[in-house]
């Protein structure tokens, strides 16, 4: 009957799930297992530990759960090779179950009675790419504070904005984390001004940056939270209690987590919508001062015109995957299982839309550095904060004198590449910290 199960409810499809991803599952489900809660053999456990270590990645479509009775489809893919059965990775080679095992010198295990459920039933292929899209936003929250200070001294912005007093009177711990951010990756800088007589206010899209990206970060902060619950917890059922209790309940239902990581997808959709604005600011000679689209010999150059239509597809796609799909639900199994999450569809929209975010940021990055090289942008210094993130970024994004020295796409994937592989958000933080919340 364990087997079967297996062979039954492995009945993904689509793409398969991203080696981190599966490797994040596999980790994630050996650390449930070990709370003592399911009913398996240590020895099945150590198999699964094994495979995670000598690299053996299952094969595991992304698409085909519901999030409820936990990741049963996907979570079946994983345990087939354990079987000798299902296809995997090795050495970046997809191979059949069986050979993959055979090669890492893994004995391929038969199962005992409630091991096959104790594998599949659970909420965590949707913790894991939740998990990771997590990780990733809370990173993509730094660099948007760091985008948006870059964009505010192009702009010349009014910094009385960022005054602690003002946010003490709202204390949001978002807002107060990010206006503290803004002062440290400001400080020292002289492109920036004060509010005057003759100029009281920017807009919104920088004068209200602390409101804006600190509503983002209370959002992930509170994500963040129930993911790392989750992770640390037994998902199983039925659960084997300390007494020897045998209770068939329910956490393996993944609505705890579907509704989180709808917000988790909202947030970095308003991550990416804010600095899409931002670049239009940039590349609008009328907004600027500067040339338009950022290159000195607008006409015969189109310089960074279609990058703002790039950013803005980007972001009008993100407000199509913001929908919930915690709200939906298709009962199932004769309509036993007639409540279900969604929970694995709202991780994996979370997921593209921060990827689809960091994009739009990289753009803004990107346009700001190449409008701070205009010559009349030159005079004055930069922030403590900003001044890293520019020389950083320089390193791997030239400034682009006219369109037929470079590809933009090359360019775009080297700024994009400096933000996801965490370099620039190290680079500052080992000067200015970079926090989520103040209280």
């Amino acid at each position: 009957m364990q087997e079967n199960l297996i062979r039954t409810h492995s009945s993904g499809f689509g793409e398969p799930l991203a080696e981190d991803e599966v490797r994040a599952t596999m980790l994630i489900r050996i650390n449930s297992l070990v709370k003592g809660c399911s009913g398996i053999r240590l020895s099945t456990v150590e198999t699964l530990l094994a495979m995670l270590n000598q690299g053996v990645i299952p094969h595991i479509p992304e698409k085909g759960s519901l999030g409820a009775s936990g990741d049963l489809a996907p979570l079946a893919h994983m345990v087939l090779p354990m079987l000798g059965l299902g296809r995997a990775f090795y050495r970046g080679e997809l191979l059949s179950g069986k050979e993959a095992m055979e090669k890492a010198g893994i004995e391929p295990i038969r199962l005992a009675a409630k091991e096959g459920l104790a594998l599949i039933n659970g909420t965590t292929v949707l913790t894991a790419v939740g998990a990771l899209a997590t990780y990733d936003a809370v990173e993509l929250i730094k660099l948007s504070d760091i985008a948006g200070a870059l964009s505010l001294e192009v702009h010349q912005g009014i910094v009385d904005v960022f005054d602690e007093a003002l946010h003490r009177i709202r204390p949001q711990y978002g807002q107060l984390a990010t206006a503290q951010n803004m002062r440290n990756l400001l400080s020292g800088s002289t492109k920036v001004v004060r509010a005057s007589t003759e100029r009281v206010q920017d807009p919104y899209t920088l004068r209200c940056i602390p409101q804006i990206h600190g509503a983002n970060k209370d959002s992930v902060s509170y994500v963040k939270s129930k993911v790392e619950i989750e992770i640390n917890s037994a998902t199983d059922n039925p659960i084997v209690t300390e007494s020897g209790k045998v209770i068939s309940g329910g956490n393996f239902h993944g609505e705890p987590l579907a509704q989180p990581f709808d917000f988790l997808g909202i947030a970095a959709a308003e991550i990416g919508s804010v600095s899409e604005r931002r670049i239009e600011r940039l590349v609008n000679s009328s907004l600027s001062g500067l040339p338009s689209f950022l290159v000195k010999h607008p006409g015969l150059n189109s310089g960074f015109m279609i990058t703002q239509y790039a950013a803005a597809a980007l972001v009008s796609e993100n407000k199509v995957l913001a929908h919930p799909a915690s709200i939906d639900s298709i009962p199932s199994c004769e309509n036993q299982e007639d409540f279900v999450s969604m929970g694995t569809i709202a991780a994996r929209k979370a997921r593209d839309i921060v990827n689809n975010a960091r994009r739009v940021v990289a753009t803004e990055i990107m346009a700001a550095c190449q409008a701070l090289d205009f010559e009349e942008k030159q005079v004055g210094k930069l922030g403590k904060g900003t001044q890293v993130a520019y020389d950083v970024f320089r390193k791997s994004v030239d400034f682009i004198e006219n369109d037929r020295d470079i590809e933009i796409y090359d360019e775009l994937e080297k700024a994009t590449a400096v933000l996801s592989d965490g370099h620039l958000v190290a680079a500052v933080e080992a000067v200015v910290p970079l926090v989520l919340e103040v209280r």
